[in-house]
């Protein structure tokens, strides 16, 4: 498979080859949509964010760590969990729920990266909904 672009690369499509340099060439591509979040409720920073490349003739689904966007959080991180709770509203629990969480819970900040995420310039990063 023929190299896309040249020097390194932060993600490369499974699916096409086409290949991104850096996390914020990739989230605003107007070809890359947010389609969800593996929560791994034991180790926050190793659930995945889930992407959906639409270009024509692909449609490979990516996964990148949380942790590769954890910077890009400036708020508080709680240190409770209050998943299960009868006010949860439970997102984490739907892997295609990208709705933010207004409760003070530890997955809260990766809610908050989603939405920084969907509000990228330009196309990419939207999963068509919004926030």
């Amino acid at each position: 498979m023929k190299r896309e672009t040249e020097g390194p690369v932060f993600k490369r499509c499974s699916g096409c080859g086409k290949e991104w340099r850096t996390r914020e060439e990739l989230v605003r591509d107007p070809e890359i949509r947010l389609a969800g979040y593996q929560a791994n409720f034991t180790n926050l920073e190793e659930g995945f964010f889930m992407f959906n490349h639409v270009r024509t003739g692909c449609h490979t689904t990516l996964g990148l760590s949380v942790r590769t966007f954890s910077d890009m959080h400036d708020g508080p991180v709680f240190e409770t969990r209050t998943g299960r709770s009868p006010d949860c509203p439970e997102h984490c629990l739907h892997e295609d729920d990208l709705d933010p969480c207004p409760r003070s819970c530890e997955c809260r900040y990766v809610r908050d990266v989603m939405q920084k995420i969907r509000l990228q310039p330009g196309a990419g990063g939207r999963d068509g909904a919004g926030p």
